[in-house]
């Protein structure tokens, strides 16, 4: 008899709550407790936690664009790219490491849609560098895109490869 339930489909939702649920608490937090406020800087600067509020895409590009033009490139077809994701995704076979990687990348694009949909921007507060050489300024899932799409990229590599007939030595 069949579990009314799959365990790895539970557990790939509970890591995709849980991504969104660390990313907009981390997002409040950084609201509170930095916005208006200097940079703060931590272990000889290699992290700094700075509030910006990022209207645009990567790195804020796009953010001088009119709001409607920002709505169709940060909203809509993000909104379009993760539904097609998702549906292309759910017939598949995946690999843990794979599975995972698509949940915390598909998380990730959601949570910062959530943030545009519901506030019109992106909180971002984190930025790690040594001296000159330093990230852009990002945010949790940010961090959970990048991650799922390197655990996408490992699984693809561990993925079993079919056995191909031998033509030549027929038994």
């Amino acid at each position: 008899m069949r579990a009314p339930y799959d365990l790895g489909k539970c557990l790939l939702a509970c890591a995709a709550l849980a991504t969104i649920g660390c990313d907009h608490a981390t997002k409040h937090v950084a609201t509170s407790a930095l916005a208006g406020r200097p940079s703060q800087s931590f272990l000889q600067d290699t992290v700094r936690l700075t509030f910006a509020e990022n209207t645009g895409g990567f790195l804020g590009l796009g953010s001088g664009l009119p709001v409607e033009v920002r709505t169709v490139l940060f909203v809509i077809a993000p909104a379009l790219m993760l539904v097609i994701l998702i549906a292309a995704g759910r017939g598949e076979k995946f690999n843990e490491i794979t599975a995972l990687g698509w949940t915390l990348f598909v998380a990730g694009g959601a949570s910062n849609l959530i943030s545009r949909v519901v506030a019109g921007s992106v909180v971002d507060f984190l930025n790690v560098g040594i001296g000159p050489v330093r990230t852009g300024v990002f945010n949790v899932a940010d961090v959970a895109i990048m991650c799922g799409a390197g655990l996408v990229v490992l699984g693809q590599r561990n993925k079993p490869t079919a056995a191909v007939p031998d033509t030549e030595h027929p038994s």
